[in-house]
């Protein structure tokens, strides 16, 4: 289900479609390990752009700094504005000295963090890990563990502090671990030596809302802006439009069930000013009126945010909800005509999305020859971008 909040009214809509029984097989693909790109595109939209389009065969090789040369100005741009928090920390059991990392998810209630926690030994309730600061030392902040469910803990930290003081304090930039992993292959490059607070600026989009730092991931997508690019886009018409998904940890889940039907989304927390569902709105009866408007979703947390909202849209109130749809081949999209996305992860739920715009053997191809010509994989890596 998809629940929706309107002048705090909660609402629930039927998931828009159940994900098919694919086999998760299907979304594999090899990756040369020095495809994974370990630092981002310096300018951000200097990074490649591969262009597709939905309705030809065309193919090119373009930089994001092109994308104004694709939009016109009856296009809109949709763009998450989630800011990236430092959710990952570092710490040691104080029974033991045993190092445990942890990822912050949330913070349920006051005095209480829900989180994912990783270490060599076997970890247990009321277990307290002293956690490390910024600089690898002792930061005299400790937590206790509370009880387990599944993959998470919940945690109580010892501090009157709240935890976007504390995690400003000790926490790090959560980084996806295959980024960490190639990093250390390829530490004669210099690729360890990278301190946080320049991923920390790295792994945020320039348009982020530190009002809405809740996200534990970056909207990928969104890190190839920059300020002159939008300047562009806005000077050309485009009207741009925002939205706010705090991406969660399903983000770095590959699917492990043998068919996507099988698999359970993370549910995530979505907000959409009135503003932009009166845009939203506009667009869809212009659309039904038949003139050429074109809706391009930056990233797949857009996406998903828009194709959760429910039908019809509100008019002048502003909408939160959480969902958790799952976005897969075959897919009737109801606002998306075209994307800007990174290249993900195989057996992931971010590629059965781009793949139910496309089509899962064209988009296999089309990572086939983005592999061959030398394009940057995953979150720090180039684009590619989807026309109607």
């Amino acid at each position: 289900m998809i629940e929706i909040n309107i002048l705090g009214l909660s609402l629930e809509t039927p998931e828009l479609m159940t994900p098919p029984a694919l086999r998760t097989e299907d979304l594999a693909y090899d990756l040369p390990e020095d495809r994974i790109a370990t630092r981002p595109a310096e300018p951000r939209d200097s990074a490649r752009m591969l262009v597709i389009s939905r309705s030809s065969d065309t193919l090119e090789h373009r930089k994001v700094s092109d994308l104004p040369d694709y939009l016109v100005s009856s296009d809109a741009l949709v763009m998450n504005k989630t800011a990236v928090i430092p959710a990952r920390f570092l710490g040691k059991r104080t029974d033991s000295g045993g190092k445990v990392e942890g990822l912050f998810l949330d913070e349920p209630e006051d005095g209480t963090w829900r989180v994912m926690l990783k270490s060599n030994g076997r970890l247990r309730p009321d277990l307290v890990i002293e956690l490390a600061d910024q600089q690898d030392r002792p930061s005299g902040q400790v937590i206790r563990l509370g009880k387990r469910d599944g993959d998470e803990w919940i945690v109580h930290p010892e501090s009157n502090r709240s935890a976007h003081e504390l995690l400003e304090a000790v926490g790090r930039t959560p980084l996806p671990p295959y980024i960490l992993r190639a990093r250390g292959i390829r530490g004669v490059r210099g690729d360890r030596s990278i301190d946080d607070a320049q991923d920390r600026s790295w792994y945020q989009t320039v348009y982020a809302d530190p009002d809405q730092g809740r996200s534990v991931a970056a909207p990928t997508a969104g890190l190839h802006f920059t300020p002159e690019l939008i300047q562009a886009l806005i000077g050309k018409g485009v009207e741009r439009l925002e939205i706010s998904l705090d991406v969660g940890p399903g983000t770095f889940k590959p699917i492990t069930t043998p068919t996507l039907e099988m698999h359970d989304m993370y549910w995530e927390c979505y907000e959409v000013p009135s503003e932009t569902l009166e845009s939203l709105n506009a667009i869809q009866n212009r659309k039904k009126s038949g003139e050429s408007v074109r809706l391009f979703a930056v990233g797949t947390t857009s996406v998903r945010t828009l194709e959760s909202l429910p039908d019809p849209l509100p008019v002048h109130e502003s909408l939160t909800g959480t969902t958790d749809l799952f976005i897969a081949p075959p897919y009737d999209f109801r606002f998306v005509d075209g994307l800007l996305t990174n290249f993900h992860l195989p057996r992931s739920t971010l590629l059965a999305l781009v793949a139910a715009l496309v089509g899962l053997e064209r988009l296999l191809a089309v990572y086939e020859q983005a592999i061959r010509e030398g394009y940057r994989f995953y979150s720090y890596g180039d684009a590619m971008l989807i026309l109607p």
